[in-house]
């Protein structure tokens, strides 16, 4: 491809010493702090950093950047020389590649390189082959972890013809002071770095040329180098406060043109350098891994225990790095000055000394305090005083996966860590799971079946024909595994002044929830609340629970009375039957009725019930909706803006594709929200400006519908919305549906 006319009139380097000559040759101490196999310090910062870039190239050399991740610990240690993760895609990586693994908050990074070792499944397996920390400067430079700047000015008008014209991509590009940048050499390795510059990080010349600046820094140069070697390079950009990522490829140029580096002086003191970027694609998308990860809401990653301090990793890696090594310091010395009181604090005050003061040489003002490494009593502070939102997902692992019938299981969930805490919730609440299938993040509501405050929870999952989740979960998932639960939801339960009766009645796996119900109530010995159950199956070999309901009942004569129905026997469950079993039970005029299954049942029942004079009050429904993804979305961003009973809270930009919930988390905006499927309503506001989309069924009526109200969580804006956050009225709230 031709570059246009403008840039390809720019001066280029192409050797070795014409980049030598401007950007010197590290010192031996830099190259001294590989190395080749992740130690403890490296686990360390794998197990709390959520995010990282990843640079690969596929089967057919299309050279690729993007962030991978979500939370903390994401990337699984194998081996002190492997690694894995989950790729979502595009394309399939092969060869070497580079990473560089984020802490929220901190300004150094753990750069690891190496090749692929396997990739199935969306999971891609790493052999690595060097790690070592990064200085802070790119970090510094974007003021990455400050709260995010004002909106962007105006785009000004791009000249040419390319794919920096497409919708969305001139507007992330002039709000982006942070990328990462992947290069290739010739000899088989790969390079990701940080990149950072205060406002836009790179510059747009024409509709397809990008200008980077390369500022000073620690003259490693391997991006540079690896340019005159193979001039292909990928990049993505970030803009803190979104969740959306800048996707860039093309091929690369160095150039030292005094006029253009002029332009991008700081305080009349212009870089060093700029790389010329030839664009071939750019495209702006949302990114699970950034919606996830939550990096701009403080406090959200401190749940696993003190941040590992970058400059002492650093420390301890260059003391193993110089054993042996001619041109360091000895690596005795270095260990015994690692070993004396106090000196990681020394450093830590020394690196920041030093950031400072280089950064304000290349024009650099407002550097923050504590510029490596943002002071924890702030993080914590925030965090324990209301700022930010915290992550309501709980990880856990199968404990147990027990076969109930041949199409459903009972999943037996505990925490992962030694420290476990009990499951509260109130009999017949669901939770959402949520683990990676293929790659992407996937949730689906289920009833717990098992009676709340043990340190285990129980759902079980009936196999669904198409269903992802319930595949997956058929399929694939084992003991050991490990997924996410965020809850309890739904306000389908039994409360604790329920009358002394109470009537349920289900279908399929509709006798989940009633099943932790019956458990509840039966393991407290001091109740005497009477509960009768008609419970609908296709056979007998389809009845859940068969064995725990007929043993229930015949340990608990006096309290617990089961019905069962087949289907395939007995004809499909109607109106008329359910009136004849009410009327045969007799029950008291204060009895409370439990309905879960598909909405022919719901129906029946509640036409029985109506017919039996029995108030809507007492009649308790709960709704299955599905919480698939929305479909017909915009495919450029759009600007939301969130108010609160009419108050301004905060705007959000809602990435292609995306849910409003998912925009307004990863901006640190208090959404309400629960289940995240559309089953419980806690994430119902109502939309005062602008249009969406919004995927069905889902728990809202049609008169809610009708007042303006939407579901954050599975709503996509085909336009500017604006949400007003104020509580719904009580006749507004969604009554026993998930």
């Amino acid at each position: 491809m031709q570059q246009a006319s403008g840039a390809s009139a720019l001066r280029r380097l192409t050797t070795v010493d014409d980049v030598t000559a401007v950007v010197g040759r590290p010192s031996s101490v830099v190259m001294l702090k590989q190395i080749s196999a992740l130690d403890a310090d490296c686990r360390s910062v794998l197990a709390h950093s959520p995010v990282a870039a990843f640079g690969y190239r596929d089967a057919d050399g299309t050279s690729r950047t993007t962030f991978v991740g979500g939370t903390p610990g994401f990337a699984r240690v194998h081996s002190p020389t492997r690694i894995s993760f989950s790729l979502p895609g595009p394309g399939e990586p092969h060869g070497p590649v580079s990473l560089f693994f984020l802490l929220p908050g901190v300004g150094e990074i753990l750069r690891v390189n190496g090749s692929v070792a396997a990739h199935r499944s969306a999971r891609t397996a790493v052999d690595i082959e060097e790690a070592y920390v990064h200085c802070a400067q790119a970090v510094l430079r974007s003021r990455l972890w400050q709260p995010p700047a004002p909106k962007a000015e105006p785009v000004a008008e791009i000249s040419g013809d390319g794919p920096l014209r497409r919708p969305g991509v001139a507007e992330f590009m002039a709000a982006a002071p942070f990328l990462a940048l992947s290069t290739w050499d010739s000899s088989g390795g790969s390079d990701t770095s940080p990149r950072g510059d205060r406002s836009a990080v790179a510059r747009i010349m024409d509709g397809r040329t990008l200008v980077i600046a390369d500022r000073k820094g620690n003259k490693r140069a391997d991006t540079l180098h690896n340019l005159l070697q193979d001039d292909r390079l990928s990049l993505a950009a970030l803009v803190p406060g979104r969740s959306g990522v800048l996707h860039v490829r093309g091929r690369g140029a160095i150039t030292d043109d005094p006029a253009l580096l002029e332009t991008m002086a700081l305080r009349g003191m212009s870089p060093h350098l700029a790389l010329l970027v030839d664009v071939e694609d750019a495209e702006v998308t949302g990114s699970d891994a950034v919606v996830r990860a939550r990096l701009w809401i403080p406090g959200a990653h401190l749940r696993r225990g003190p941040m590992p301090d970058m400059m002492a990793v650093a420390g301890r890696h260059l003391a193993a790095g110089s054993a042996g090594a001619d041109g360091g310091p000895p690596a005795f010395l270095l260990k015994a000055l690692g070993a004396i009181p106090g000196l990681t604090r020394l450093l830590r005050l020394v690196a920041d000394r030093g950031y400072r003061s280089g950064l304000q040489k290349e024009g650099y003002e407002d550097i923050e305090p504590g510029a490596g490494e943002r002071r924890r009593g702030f993080l914590r502070r925030r965090a324990t005083n209301g700022g930010g939102t915290q992550d309501p997902l709980r990880e856990v692992r199968v404990a147990e996966v027990r076969k109930e019938t041949p199409s459903a299981v009972t999943l037996v969930l505990e925490d992962t860590g030694q420290n476990s805490r009990p499951f509260g919730f109130r009999p017949g609440q669901f939770f959402t799971l949520v683990t990676d299938i293929d790659g992407r993040p996937v949730r689906r509501a289920y009833s717990a079946s098992s009676a709340p405050g043990s340190s285990r929870l129980e759902v079980t999952v009936k196999h669904v024909k198409g269903g992802l989740f319930s595949t997956h979960v058929h399929q694939s998932l084992r003991v050991g595994d490990r997924l996410a639960v965020r809850g309890p939801s739904g306000s389908f339960h039994t409360g604790q002044k329920s009358p002394d009766e109470i009537v349920l009645v289900a279908a399929g796996s509709g006798v989940t929830p009633m099943m932790s119900m019956i458990r509840t109530e039966l393991a407290d010995r001091s109740a005497r609340r009477r509960i009768a159950l008609l419970y609908s199956s296709r056979t007998e070999d389809e009845i859940i629970f068969d064995a725990d309901l007929t043993r229930l009942a015949a340990d608990h004569p006096d309290r617990l009375s089961v019905t069962h129905v087949l289907t395939r026997r007995d004809g499909r469950l109607d109106a008329d039957g359910v009136r004849r079993w009410v009327t045969g039970l007799s029950p008291a005029r204060d009895t409370h009725y439990y309905v879960c299954g598909p909405e022919p049942l719901m129906d029946a029942v509640q036409g029985a019930l109506s017919g039996l004079g029995v108030p809507d009050k007492g009649v308790h429904h709960e709704r299955y909706t599905s919480g698939a993804g929305t479909g017909g979305a915009t495919t450029v961003p759009q600007e939301m803006a969130v108010e609160d009973n009419g108050r301004p809270v905060g705007t959000a930009v809602v990435e292609a594709g995306q849910t409003l919930l998912d925009a307004g988390l990863a901006s640190g905006l208090p959404m309400p929200h629960s289940c995240t499927v559309g089953n419980c309503g806690e994430c119902m506001v109502r939309l005062r400006g602008g249009e969406v989309t919004q995927n069905g069924p889902n728990c809202l009526t049609a008169d809610q519908k009708a007042d303006g109200y939407v579901l954050a969580c599975v709503s996509c804006p085909l336009s500017k919305v604006t949400l007003d956050l104020a509580d719904p009225s009580p006749i507004d709230r969604v009554d026993g549906a998930q």
